[in-house]
């Protein structure tokens, strides 16, 4: 090394700024910025880090979070693992704006930031499982709250019972003391048991108890009195 020259990004005596490792410009500040490759059965991880001009370090994001949008998506776990990287990248491209602009030539020009990442063709084919994602994101609290909602009336077994009301007759489609009870007209000559309400008190002597899952609340006993 030349008497006097300095490592790239390292800081000189006079606690003067260090300079872009990439363009040599300065102010510069240390970044790193993660990718993800999916391949199947395999996967990489990637990261650049270094001191970085406001420029060049927006080239690197835009590069590294376009690639990983293309790349990050092939392999089951690729699949989870790569919207946590982008993500990540986020946090350090607020850093990276806050990098002052270079007030200092460096000895080459700087990276060519190009176009923001949603306005090239792989930000453009990252919008498909990104929404699907996001999709799966929002529906899981959204079926979480259907099932809060439904739950009570989902797992009532009322649903499966024919409601029984007071006055009514029904009929027993099985043998005592198992019940499979439907409602029918009193003047049928199905008819076998007459719906009472037994008040605070119990039901008559030779009275049978519907199951509570008769009521029209499904935690109510009824009485059934015999017609034959």
């Amino acid at each position: 090394m030349p008497m006097g020259a300095m490592p790239a990004g390292a800081m000189p005596m006079g606690g003067v700024p260090a300079g872009c490792q990439l363009c040599g410009a300065s102010p510069a500040a240390p970044v790193s910025v993660r990718g993800h490759q999916g391949m199947l059965v395999i996967m990489r991880f990637l990261r650049r880090q270094g001191t970085f001009c406001r420029t060049c370090a927006l080239a690197v994001f835009r590069d590294m979070q376009a690639d990983t949008m293309i790349q990050g998506w092939w392999g089951p776990l690729s699949v989870l693992i790569t919207p946590f990287t982008l993500l990540v990248n986020l946090g350090a491209l607020s850093g990276i704006k806050r990098i002052p602009e270079p007030v200092t030539a460096g000895w080459r020009p700087p990276l060519d930031p190009g176009r923001p990442v949603f306005r090239r063709p792989a930000g453009l084919l990252a919008l498909v499982p990104l929404t699907g994602l996001a999709l799966l994101v929002l529906a899981v609290p959204i079926l979480m709250l259907i099932g809060l909602v439904a739950g009570p009336s989902g797992s009532d077994d009322t649903s499966s019972h024919p409601t029984l009301k007071v006055g009514s007759c029904a009929l027993n489609n099985d043998d005592w003391p198992h019940q499979d009870l439907a409602p029918v007209s009193c003047d049928s000559a199905l008819a076998q048991l007459r719906v009472t309400d037994p008040g605070t008190g119990s039901c008559p002597s030779g009275d049978y108890l519907a199951y509570p899952e008769y009521s029209s609340s499904g935690d109510k006993t009824l009485c059934l009195h015999p017609l034959k």
